[in-house]
């Protein structure tokens, strides 16, 4: 089965480590298994439930929940700042949470990955960002990659040419995979 996986960077940086890091995710996607990088998070404006509305919906919010609805599955790049998610994916997340009990993230596969500068690669915001997809009412996937020393790991090397990151990616995209084609099942 062929899984479309939506990926989610958490940082609008034009440089983010993160969305090279989901650039290499999308050139390393094994077999079957397709990674679309969604672009305008940094469009959508904080939720707010009064233009939450039938007929009058930010194109940009619209555009996400379109994506996150035609994807089987979603992968998000998180960085963390000041040790917790960045409030571009969280405000993702409390868009594709609503309606609430119907919404993009409702029982669809979700993995959270990332780098981050400091010596544990962002695992306080990976794990916060698990804890709201959860609550969303997605299925998180057991899978953890936090990728440490970013901005020297990654200065002179693209993540996509670093072959253990490849390979790393390629395992949680397969991971993804198999809950998305077990869900479909």
């Amino acid at each position: 089965m062929s899984v479309r996986i939506l990926a989610l960077v958490g940082s609008l940086r034009a440089g983010s480590t993160n969305r090279q890091l989901a650039e290499a995710a999308v050139k390393h996607a094994p077999e079957g298994a397709e990674v679309v990088l969604f672009e305008g998070l940094g469009d959508i404006p904080f939720y707010n439930e009064d233009i939450d509305v039938e007929g009058s919906l930010p194109a940009a919010a619209v555009a996400l929940r379109e994506a996150a609805n035609s994807a089987d599955a979603l992968l998000l790049f998180s960085p963390e700042y000041n040790g917790t998610i960045p409030a571009v994916l969280k405000n993702a997340i409390d868009w594709l949470s609503r309606p609430y009990g119907a919404g993009a993230l409702s029982d669809k596969p979700v993995a959270v990955v990332g780098t981050a500068y400091g010596q544990f690669g962002g695992v306080w915001a990976q794990d916060e960002a698990r804890k709201s997809v959860g609550i969303a009412g997605a299925k998180v996937v057991d899978v953890k990659l936090a990728i440490p020393g970013s901005l020297v790991r990654f200065a002179e090397t693209h993540p996509s040419d670093d072959a253990e990151v490849a390979a790393q990616l390629a395992e949680v995209i397969g991971l993804v995979h198999a809950e998305a084609t077990s869900a479909a099942a």
